[in-house]
């Protein structure tokens, strides 16, 4: 499954964790970034692969740290990026988050983290509110979640290549064939790249529910602006038009059932 740093390996982010000891006093000059990252590495692995707890809070540690004396580089809001998805302290992981989504973003490199961070947000904040999503689907047909209440919704966010995701197909066309005359819909956010490669995937297996594609892959429009950072990523909507569930993938057919009984 992708984590959330679809285009930074976990060897690098190992790589970023670098212990406060290089630190200079201020009339010393500052070693460059990429030589302290050679040199402190393996002594990070080390230090990670000894206590996961203990790992995120020197990860948390030192991205604060080199975000100061660095704040040039995106590494250090990578590594806080990484502890707000991976930290239990909700507190902790919304101000990081927050944090990260007021950077400035005339730094490319920092300006992809800053979406993913907003992309958080807007994902956690989301639950239990009204979900505003519309956009032109593959076959032409406007899509707008808000003009869609009376139905449950699964908004599933899939690629061809995301081998889970193609596991789940059977049990999500299952559901829908058993549901739809009752006022179930699918919406696909498609996390493809090759779009003739996606329209005959959807023609052989028979999907017959709108597709989002812009080409983009795991920047994808949608799924970065409501913060999908792995897939399949099922989520439902109810009659009211609110997001009621980010995880329906598990029980998916009684989840549905559930509220379109309400």
């Amino acid at each position: 499954m992708k984590s959330y740093i679809s285009n930074l390996s976990f060897v690098t982010i190992l790589t970023a964790l670098i212990c406060s000891s290089y630190f200079l006093h201020a009339d010393e000059k500052k070693p460059p970034f990429d030589e302290v990252f050679k040199k402190l590495d393996t002594e990070v692995r080390a230090a990670l692969n000894k206590d996961r707890t203990e790992g995120l809070k020197e990860l948390e540690r030192v991205g604060n740290l080199l975000s100061k004396d660095y704040p040039e580089e995106h590494m250090p809001y990578a590594m806080l990026n990484a502890v707000a998805r991976m930290t239990s302290d909700q507190e902790k992981s919304i101000n990081i988050l927050k944090r990260l989504a007021a950077l400035d973003d005339s730094n490319p490199q920092i300006s992809r983290i800053i979406s993913q961070a907003k992309g958080e947000l807007k994902k956690r904040e989301a639950l239990g509110k009204p979900l505003d999503m519309k956009f032109t689907a593959m076959d032409g047909s406007e899509v707008d979640i808000s003009k869609m209440k009376g139905k449950v919704v699964l908004i599933d966010f899939w690629a061809t290549w995301c081998g889970p995701c193609v596991r789940e197909i059977p049990s999500v066309k299952k559901t829908y064939d058993e549901l739809h005359s009752k006022g179930f819909e699918i919406i696909g956010i498609s996390l493809d790249s090759n779009k003739e490669k996606l329209e005959d995937f959807i023609a052989k297996n028979d999907m017959p529910w709108p597709q989002f594609f812009d080409g983009k892959g795991w920047k994808t429009s949608l799924a970065q602006e409501h913060g999908i950072s792995s897939i399949p990523a099922m989520w439902l909507v109810d009659k009211k038009g609110n997001l009621v569930d980010q995880n329906a993938r598990a029980d998916l057919e009684k989840k549905v059932e559930k509220y379109l009984a309400l």
